[in-house]
């Protein structure tokens, strides 16, 4: 046991990361069982450790893929962290513990220690399984998401900048962006982002090794995260590879389910199922039509891959307006249900028709639409309807 502390004391007291991410104030850590789910690599970690170092020495850090868990089980931990005086458990990686019951365990420490607070973190992934459902009643729920531009902006020049609500946006977008203009090059600052801003850990990797890694990442998900939460053998994980290449040669697509079901050589309910995986693997992003009845299974609609980052990572960023689409579907997805539209590019939450494209891009597409906005690449301000798509990243 005291293995776990001597490795939790070292960990914590090696963080080096004053910066908080947008969820952090949010959460309400006073909570007894709080759950921080997300894609890998976006920070889930880095901003556990932040409030295990912050919380003072009450608290113990432990992967839960640690050989210690082949022979001792969380229970165990939380019991004797509880009768030397500890009040805080922070256990990354849940699904990675190597028992099967990993909630039942979650479940009976927060029946019967009142006085011990769990923070736990997990994939994104998670939410396919069952598991979560048994401890809905007893969980608080967050989702980080990988770093918006004004954190990227925070990140790298301290910047103090507050995020901006969706409507806000919509309404004051001039305004807004006449504020910010005068103190950052916005439309460089944006392209850097776009090619390697996504994952916090852009600020210890080069432009080169920031690519190998979210390379890697992608893989990762595929090898390890998906294999932990859903029975695949290694033939589906190559399969799995085998789409994302085939889809970084035409996406945003809506796609052919046969053409590509013959492509990747699997069924069509295989298919299916695989584009449900990566996109809760925060890989790809499928967008079903507005008009498709939830419970329904219909194929997307339209495909994009999660964020920019790892189009780069595939080596299809000479795509603009494959990265733009996925940029604004990234940011919009924070704020609501996004659906791929009919006419024009994205609609969100029924009732707000988006058209993306470069700065000469106009209503066209979208003219005599209510509630319809140009988001515009490449301009610092906007006019109208016409929206700067740096602007979006102001939200969160």
């Amino acid at each position: 046991m005291e293995r776990i502390y001597e490795i939790s004391t070292r960990l914590i007291g090696a963080l080096d990361a004053p910066l908080h991410r947008y969820l952090y104030d949010t959460i309400e850590w006073q909570d007894r069982l709080i759950m921080i789910k997300g894609a890998r690599g976006v920070g889930k970690t880095t901003m556990m450790k932040q409030r295990c170092k912050e919380n003072g020495e009450s608290g113990v850090y432990a992967s839960l893929d640690q050989l210690f868990f082949n022979d001792h089980t969380i229970v165990e931990l939380a019991d004797y962290h509880y009768k030397h005086g500890g009040t805080h458990l922070y256990l990354d990686e849940v699904h990675r513990y190597p028992r099967p019951n990993w909630e039942q365990e979650l479940k009976n420490i927060y029946d019967s220690y009142p006085g011990l607070c769990v923070v736990f973190t997990c994939s994104s992934l998670l939410q396919l399984n069952s598991k979560v459902a048994d401890l809905s009643r007893r969980v608080a729920v967050y989702e980080l998401r990988g770093l918006s531009f004004r954190e990227y902006l925070n990140f790298t020049g301290n910047y103090g900048l507050k995020s901006v609500k969706l409507a806000e946006i919509l309404s004051n977008h001039r305004d807004i962006a006449s504020r910010i203009i005068p103190t950052i090059r916005v439309i460089r600052e944006f392209d850097r982002y776009l090619e390697k801003g996504y994952y916090p850990f852009f600020m210890d990797s080069s432009e080169f090794t920031y690519s190998q890694r979210v390379e890697r990442l992608v893989l990762s998900v595929i090898d390890i995260d998906i294999p932990a939460v859903a029975a695949i053998e290694y033939e589906t994980q190559l399969k799995l590879k085998k789409l994302l290449v085939t889809l970084a040669e035409q996406v945003p697509f809506v796609p052919n389910m046969t053409n590509l079901s013959r492509d990747v050589e699997v069924s069509r309910n295989q298919l299916m199922k695989f584009f449900t995986l990566l996109s809760e693997g925060s890989i790809l992003r499928t967008l079903m039509d507005a008009t498709t009845q939830p419970k329904r299974a219909s194929k997307p609609e339209k495909i994009l891959f999660d964020n920019p980052s790892v189009m780069q990572a595939l080596g299809i960023m000479n795509k603009a307006g494959t990265v733009r689409e996925s940029f604004v579907a990234s940011m919009l997805s924070s704020t609501g249900r996004l659906y791929a539209a009919k006419e024009g590019d994205f609609l969100l939450d029924r009732t707000y028709l988006f058209e993306v494209g470069g700065k000469g891009k106009g209503f066209s597409q979208i003219a005599d639409k209510p509630n319809s906005f140009v988001i515009a690449d490449d301009i610092e301000t906007g006019i109208g309807n016409k929206i700067p798509m740096w602007l979006l990243g102001f939200l969160y």
